[in-house]
């Protein structure tokens, strides 16, 4: 387990970054934090680490989004708006979850039932006392 305190959104854009230029084939990542907490910001360093240079967004409506200009394809996941688990399996997830990318997944609390036995959980929280940007980020290995 990595704690990392950052106190601006560049800081946890590079960190981010960090975490995409270390990442492997096959990888997923959880990414757990509020509204606000900064997880956009994270993935698109995860994003820029990975050598994509698209913008990246949140994919809040469309479930996932594929980005192959990578050095691997990055596959997104925003599943905050899933009614259930047979809309991810309509999706094809497990094309993505053990592909030959990196997946992501914000709100992945929500199906946990279908999340591999060994992945990384990605978890920002904020701290207002010690600033309007300052973010605690853990990232730990989580095998089931």
């Amino acid at each position: 387990m990595t704690k990392t305190e950052t106190f601006s959104p560049e800081e946890t854009f590079r960190l981010g970054q960090k975490i995409g230029e270390q990442a492997r084939p096959g990888e997923l990542y959880t990414l757990i934090g509020d509204l606000g907490a900064g997880k956009t910001v994270l993935t698109q360093g995860i994003a820029r680490g990975l050598g994509i240079e698209e913008p990246v967004s949140s994919p809040t409506f469309t479930i996932v989004q594929v980005y192959e200009e990578g050095r691997m394809p990055f596959y997104h996941f925003d599943v905050y708006r899933i009614g259930d688990v047979e809309e991810m399996e309509e999706i094809g997830y497990e094309d993505y979850f053990y592909g030959q990318g990196i997946t992501l997944i914000e709100w992945a609390n929500l199906i946990e039932e279908i999340l591999p036995k060994h992945y990384r959980e990605i978890r920002i929280e904020k701290d207002l006392e010690r600033g309007f940007d300052y973010r605690r980020i853990t990232v730990s290995e989580v095998a089931g």
